[in-house]
């Protein structure tokens, strides 16, 4: 018989839960919903965003502000960016983790290793910017490029390049891919380390006993392992990736062909706020599809367990 005092209401657990959901509808659901309608309205918040229309010009009467966000040339320069970015970085980002977890769970000074590796991530990523801008720049009164980077190419013998200002875009992207690449390589070591250390030692000697080399190991009996880890680490690079604002705010600005979904939503903040908002409810839909993946596995995972 379970005593009375261990007896709970169907009540009970929802006051354990209020101050979690109180939280969770004062600072996420309520200004979730405030930017959705603030989408509609005008540059400032009052009136409809159909005000802002131009007479004679492309006009979506209320939803203005989302024909801005989706046709817009800046904005599609934008979308474009951030989409190349989730195509190169995801993959660069994991499979530098995945390297660095593998290699130095194979070195002598492991702990020291990982620690290198991580470091850049007790960085903040407008400090990296910043540092990062020293490596590939710095504008002296001619305009000569002098930054550290360039330092040793032309120590080498070989001429100086604008790696942000470059007249090519993808020259001045991938210099901040480098960099995201740099920063988030050690969290992704962090985690696929761990679920390399979970894989049975049993089934890596058998599998080297009946004559694997350690390429077959890795690729036939760890990988598929930790796939599910991998896939995880994969989704939340993405979603950051949509979010990524710091460094191309620090460093370019969104100049010169670097643009992102983000910085483009902070420009507006001010001076259109309508607008501002529409390019932040199109963030939130464009993650909604990976929240969705991630919590669909986590439940087949919790199925099979």
């Amino acid at each position: 018989m379970v005593p009375k005092i261990m007896k709970q209401g169907t009540l009970t657990p929802w006051f354990y839960l209020a101050a979690a959901l109180l939280i969770m509808l004062l600072f996420i659901v309520y200004p979730t919903i405030n930017t959705v309608i603030l989408s509609f309205k005008d540059k400032t918040g009052t009136a409809s965003a159909a005000v802002d229309c131009v007479p004679g010009g492309p006009c979506w009467g209320v939803l203005d502000n989302y024909r801005y966000a989706l046709t817009d040339s800046e904005m599609v320069q934008a979308l474009r960016n951030n989409a190349l970015w989730i195509l190169l970085t995801v993959p660069g980002t994991v499979g530098a983790g995945l390297m660095f977890a593998v290699l130095t769970d194979r070195v002598r000074y492991e702990r020291l290793a990982k620690t290198i590796v991580f470091l850049p991530m007790a960085i903040s990523f407008v400090g990296a910017g910043v540092i990062w801008k020293f490596v590939y720049y710095l504008e002296a009164g001619g305009g000569a490029q002098i930054g550290v980077l360039n330092a040793i190419i032309t120590g080498l013998g070989g001429e100086p390049l604008a790696w942000l200002t470059n007249k090519s875009w993808i020259v001045n992207n991938t210099s901040l891919w480098i960099v995201w690449i740099w920063l988030w390589a050690g969290f992704c070591m962090t985690i696929l380390s761990a679920a390399l250390k979970a894989v049975p030692a049993e089934i890596l000697e058998a599998s080297r006993v009946d004559g694997a080399n350690e390429w077959q190991v890795f690729w036939r009996i760890m990988f598929p392992i930790i796939l599910p880890t991998v896939t995880v680490v994969a989704t939340t690079m993405v979603i950051n990736v949509l979010k990524v604002f710091d460094i191309v705010f620090v460093m370019t600005n969104g100049l010169n062909g670097t643009e992102v979904i983000a910085n483009r939503m902070f420009k507006f903040i001010v001076t259109n706020q309508g607008r501002s908002m529409a390019v932040a409810v199109l963030l939130i839909v464009l993650t909604i599809p990976i929240m969705i993946i991630n919590v669909r596995r986590f439940r087949e995972q919790e199925r099979i367990r």
